[in-house]
């Protein structure tokens, strides 16, 4: 009986020392609890953490999950880039016709008032109004047609009437004194007809008239000029006779 204890003991302590020494060397494993597959998305893999349960695709709600941010990162939930304004947009209102060029020759219409010199006939030389008719009245000539004529015109016009049996070499200068009014409608402050004064635009006939009305339409109008209708923006010039209209913004 005692020699089988005997023989028993190194037995059973080499035993414990194999075991002892097994853990040792797993011991790190051991220690470490292993990570579930949503830290591992939220922190990223450790470098020496792989396990079969790790790499393996088990299916289940994990990988749905995984999956849905797959997608939502390169496939079909991703956003869509802002895609920029088509430059048809920046130039609509490059292409709309500008109503009265500063440099355009001025054309003569009713509602007019010229100052005519006429050197070394004082007589002669006096302020005419352009009547409804497109003319003006003048001493000995009489009628002389204005309408749609540069000053320029109606000056060589009259200097030919009054050559024709009145004066030999007569000087003639035709001048704008007082412009025909603009109108401007719709909703501003004070809606009506205004003295014209040159090189005016949409924004500065808006502000004669008091600025916009609270619902006015403020980025655009349509303007009459010369039978001509065309939305414009505010920065397009406007000539005399021209009549602007603001709109109403529904909301």
């Amino acid at each position: 009986m005692r020699l089988a204890r005997a023989y028993l003991l190194p037995v059973t302590a080499a035993m414990a020392a194999l075991a002892l020494a097994g853990c040792m060397q797993t011991g790190e494993q051991v220690a470490m609890a292993p990570r579930s597959d949503l830290d591992a998305m939220a922190y990223g893999e450790p470098a020496r953490y792989a396990t079969p349960s790790a790499t393996a695709d088990s299916g289940g709600a994990i990988s749905a999950v995984r999956a849905s941010f797959a997608t939502s990162s390169h496939g079909a939930y991703a956003p869509a880039p802002i895609a920029s304004a088509p430059a048809q947009v920046a130039d609509a209102y490059a292409a709309a016709p500008v109503a009265a060029a500063h440099d355009a020759p001025y054309h003569l219409d009713a509602g007019d008032k010229l100052r005519v010199v006429i050197y070394g006939q004082e007589g002669l030389t006096n302020t005419y109004a352009i009547d409804a008719g497109g003319s003006i009245t003048m001493p000995l000539i009489g009628a002389v047609a204005a309408r749609g004529k540069t000053p320029a015109r109606l000056a060589a016009d009259i200097s030919a009437r009054l050559r024709n049996g009145y004066i030999r070499e007569p000087s003639v200068a035709v001048e704008v004194e007082t412009y025909r009014p603009f109108f401007i409608l719709g909703e501003v402050a004070a809606p009506g007809q205004y003295p014209y004064v040159p090189n005016m635009s949409v924004e500065s006939a808006v502000a004669i008239a008091g600025g916009f009305a609270p619902r006015a339409k403020r980025d655009s109008v349509t303007l009459t000029h010369n039978a001509d209708r065309a939305i414009v923006p505010l920065g397009t010039s406007i000539g005399p006779g021209d009549t602007i209209l603001v709109g109403e913004r529904w909301f």
